[in-house]
């Protein structure tokens, strides 16, 4: 699989990409890697993705922990590898269990989830599975995080489902990474 969109050499970048990509850089993420490097032929649109995702990943109301359970189930659902493999090592880091990492590598519910945990992979796996979530997933997950809490999970999903699906169309390369790639 050929990477159709591979890393552009400073010097063939557009002022708009220079300025695009310096503010990646200079921001939580620290480089230009994942989605960012098929993203700067769009600098506009990197930019706008950029910001979106420093908040969703960085200050949304759900915190580290149960974002990074987010992207792991919607990097599972596309069979986004670059999202594995930069993800499940920081969820596995921020207090996801090793085994529930396993069950949705796997495609299996994972077991002894907190309650939190819970709530927020039945609302994930209804959405990408059913495209909707039911009133009981949802107003679980209303109890636990409130309004904000609900919009930031939804935001997580749609998020990292773009994130997807640009990597998975542009057939970005995963970077090597400790944790398993995604079976297919």
């Amino acid at each position: 699989m050929t990477d159709r969109f591979p890393p552009i050499s400073p010097e063939h970048m557009t002022p708009e990409q220079q300025a695009a990509a310096r503010a990646v850089i200079d921001g939580p993420r620290g480089a230009l890697y994942g989605p960012f490097v098929p993203l700067l032929r769009s600098p506009e649109l990197m930019g706008a993705a950029q910001q979106m995702g420093a908040y969703l990943r960085y200050r949304s109301a759900l915190g580290t922990r149960l974002s990074e359970l987010v992207i792991l189930v919607t990097a599972r659902h596309w069979n986004q590898q670059v999202e594995w493999a930069i993800h499940a090592s920081l969820a596995a880091q921020a207090g996801i269990a090793a085994a529930v990492i396993d069950a949705i590598a796997q495609r299996r519910p994972p077991p002894g989830l907190a309650p939190d945990e819970q709530a927020v992979y039945d609302f994930c796996t209804q959405l990408h599975e059913r495209k909707r979530v039911s009133d009981d997933v949802y107003d679980a997950a209303l109890r636990l995080f409130g309004e904000r809490g609900v919009m930031d999970l939804m935001g997580l999903n749609g998020y990292y489902t773009f994130l997807a699906m640009v990597m998975n169309a542009a057939q970005t390369a995963a970077p090597p990474s400790p944790a398993a790639p995604l079976p297919e």
